[in-house]
């Protein structure tokens, strides 16, 4: 597998950024995509989080290796949003939400955000989502359902992520009918998954104020290098092949899965497992031989 860096840059203009990075699908660091003089940069901390939304129920999620079988893991746990800050704030855990969006319980927060928006509009500002992960917790290697472009900014704390484009997707032995990978990309084992030799992605590491450009059909990695949360916001897919692939996800492919696990539980999941490895196999030994 080999990493090179995202590059960084700011002040770059709409025309740049769509003809070198939206449409070509390259991946860059944006240093100024959020305004520096938006609210969120004084206001937003985990005292303010817990004065405006502490007593909120959260479904706290874990170490998603455990759940490959599924297209989304299931909660471990459950706490106030309030416990859950404090425990991200004084100690390494695994812990992270999903699917808990405070922009959406307290929407008046999206108006501390102030978007130097690159796209010429295509992002949609009104739907940004929010993460929050302790240090150590990671987000399994995947590709989003629905194939948007997504601009992830850091507010507080560090995140890695690790970036691949969708035609490595057989080497990373995608599961058939499903929108992650089955290897452990952190801690790689090339002798049971070789094709993983011949990865080539970028790595991006997001300090706060700092916004990555995930192209649409990317995979990624996510790992938080130390507590902190984030806010994406996506948009919609460029090409009519990407916005067929994300139609065909949403309403085909992943009630196709959920129907195909319900009747046959375990041996759909081993069908999925055995070609992605036959996938994996005939990808590496396709790049063995354009090396010779």
């Amino acid at each position: 597998m080999k990493l090179i860096p995202v590059q960084k840059t700011n002040k770059i203009n709409s025309r740049r950024f769509l003809n070198e990075h939206m449409k070509p699908r390259i991946p860059i660091i944006l240093e100024d995509f959020v305004d520096s003089e938006s609210p969120a940069f004084k206001k937003w901390n985990f005292e303010y989080f817990k004065e405006i939304a502490g007593d909120q129920k959260v479904n706290i999620y874990g170490n998603e290796i455990d759940s490959l079988n599924r297209v989304a893991s299931q909660p471990i746990a459950q706490s106030t949003f309030s416990e859950y800050l404090d425990l991200i704030d004084s100690t390494p855990t695994e812990h992270r939400l999903f699917l808990f969006n405070l922009l959406t319980i307290k929407p008046e927060l999206k108006d501390d955000l102030i978007y130097n928006d690159v796209t010429n509009g295509k992002i949609l500002k009104w739907l940004p989502f929010m993460f929050f992960g302790g240090e150590g917790s990671a987000t399994r290697n995947h590709i989003d359902i629905d194939m948007s472009h997504v601009f992830i900014t850091q507010f507080h704390g560090i995140k890695k992520i690790w970036l691949f484009p969708w035609e490595q997707s057989d080497l990373m032995y995608k599961l058939p009918y499903n929108f992650h990978s089955l290897p452990n990309i952190k801690d790689p084992d090339y002798r049971a998954y070789p094709a993983l030799l011949y990865l080539q992605g970028y790595e991006a590491v997001l300090h706060p104020g700092e916004t990555l450009y995930i192209p649409s059909g990317w995979w990624h990695y996510i790992q938080y290098e130390t507590g902190g949360y984030s806010v994406s916001v996506q948009a919609l897919p460029s090409s009519l092949l990407e916005k067929w692939r994300g139609f065909k996800n949403l309403v085909v492919t992943r009630n196709f899965d959920n129907l195909m696990r319900n009747l046959f539980k375990e041996k759909w999941f081993n069908y999925k497992i055995k070609k992605a490895r036959e996938r994996g196999a005939k990808a590496a030994k396709k790049q063995r031989s354009f090396q010779i």
